[in-house]
């Protein structure tokens, strides 16, 4: 995934960045991390930020102040709406088959996860491609 940044336009910025950490600021900043997530904000206006989301499903659900919340789900949704109305790209990767990323984030993720990405799998007992 992370050689697919040399193939972005100048006008496009490609970030990798883990769910885990991603959780870990929502419960340090609150809800305007999934809006700088989910909607690719950055200072230049010019600048479209498309995100790679590592590892999906191994955050725990998340508080703020007390206030639960599915982080990565909302993103997600968020990350959909870009999609539709900007054609900006969102990579995922995880470990979870399509019933599990359902069960975990619910039908409506899992919808729109069909529309936003291309599955690349690999079989349960292929060696791990990090090494």
């Amino acid at each position: 995934m992370t050689l697919i940044k040399y193939f972005f336009p100048q006008n496009m910025q490609y970030q990798i960045k883990s769910s885990r950490e991603i959780g870990f600021e929502f419960e340090k900043e609150g809800f305007k991390v999934i809006n700088r997530y989910g909607n690719g904000i950055s200072s230049n206006p010019s600048l479209r930020i498309s995100f790679c989301f590592d590892d999906l499903g191994v955050e725990q659900p998340h508080k703020h102040f007390g206030n639960n919340c599915d982080v990565m789900g909302e993103v997600l949704l968020s990350r959909y709406d870009l999609f539709v109305s900007k054609g900006i790209l969102t990579h995922v990767t995880t470990n979870l088959s399509a019933s599990e990323i359902e069960q975990r984030y619910g039908n409506r993720v899992r919808s729109r996860m069909r529309e936003m990405f291309n599955l690349v799998a690999f079989g349960k007992n292929a060696p791990d491609k990090r090494s």
